[in-house]
């Protein structure tokens, strides 16, 4: 019993720091966030953990609003990168599971397009500047750079193998008795879709979304490629947050990664009741 007790308080003291290990980077930059610049800039024995002085400067000077402390200039506020990141990440989201779950359903209960899946998968073997090059080209064409509706486009197309997959695999583990005995009473396929599958298939749709959201919203290289100036998003502004006085703006690029934080965050709360069934859905079988 006293080696059970203690077995079980090693493993907590384990878990313990573990969870303290992975929050330090999470930590460190809310506290970086609400220092002024003398503290965030500050080195060797003067470099603290919390906040002596807390100040809610960063954020405002992110906003545009300007600083005694720090004399530096913003040519552009994060109001506007904030705004593109939304609309980009969520319509970006929106296209990839739209497309990937019609597919993957249609994959899963007809077996048609034996060759679909590696197609789709295809998409994410090839190095990622290999594909951008034509991409950039066919979106200059188009006219779809520097434009969120562009990237909310190339992103459902980047993340659609994720989707697929993710609801490739929930479908696969659904029973389809339910999905059999509507089309004998007379429900058209379609129909059965959308009143019967697509209600039971929540959880799996909940997480399967949270995940390609997140892909989207911390997204570096293509809007780094496919944005110039009107709609760059939060990765690409943080980036060129700099100056040639102070150097990296540390408390600023920590300020507008805790904001950035935030939407991801509110969707896994909103969704919280059908992600961990999402995430264990089909884990136990007869």
């Amino acid at each position: 019993m006293q080696r059970s007790a203690g077995y079980e308080a090693l493993r907590f003291g384990l878990i313990l720091l573990f969870v303290a290990l992975t929050l330090i980077p999470t930590l460190w930059m809310v506290s970086m966030a609400f220092k002024p610049i003398a503290e965030w800039s500050a080195t060797g024995s003067d470099l603290t953990w919390w906040p002596k002085n807390p100040t809610w400067d960063n954020f405002a000077f992110i906003f545009g609003q300007s600083s005694s402390e720090l004399i530096v200039s913003l040519d552009r506020t994060a109001g506007r990168p904030i705004l593109a990141s939304l609309l980009s990440a969520s319509f970006g989201t929106v296209i990839a599971m739209v497309a990937g779950t019609t597919a993957a359903y249609g994959l899963s209960r007809f077996g048609s397009g034996a060759n679909l899946p590696l197609a789709l998968i295809q998409l994410r073997l090839f190095p990622p500047m290999a594909v951008m090059i034509p991409v950039m080209i066919m979106w200059a064409f188009l006219g779809l750079t520097d434009t969120w509706w562009g990237l909310a486009l190339i992103y459902g197309i980047v993340t659609l193998p994720f989707a697929f997959w993710l609801m490739k695999t929930f479908f696969d583990d659904m029973p389809r008795e339910i999905e059999d005995a509507a089309l004998v009473e007379g429900c058209s396929r379609f129909r059965v879709f959308v009143k019967i599958t697509l209600p039971m298939m929540r959880p799996a749709l909940a997480s399967s979304a949270l995940f390609v959201f997140i892909l989207n919203w911390s997204d570096y290289l293509i809007a780094l490629l496919l944005t110039t100036r009107d709609w760059v998003t939060i990765p690409v502004y943080m980036a060129s947050l700099s100056s040639s006085m102070t150097g990296q703006l540390y408390g600023a690029k920590a300020a507008l990664g805790l904001i950035a934080a935030v939407p991801p965050v509110i969707m896994g709360i909103a969704i919280q009741k059908h992600l961990v069934r999402g995430l264990t859905f089909g884990a136990l079988k007869e």
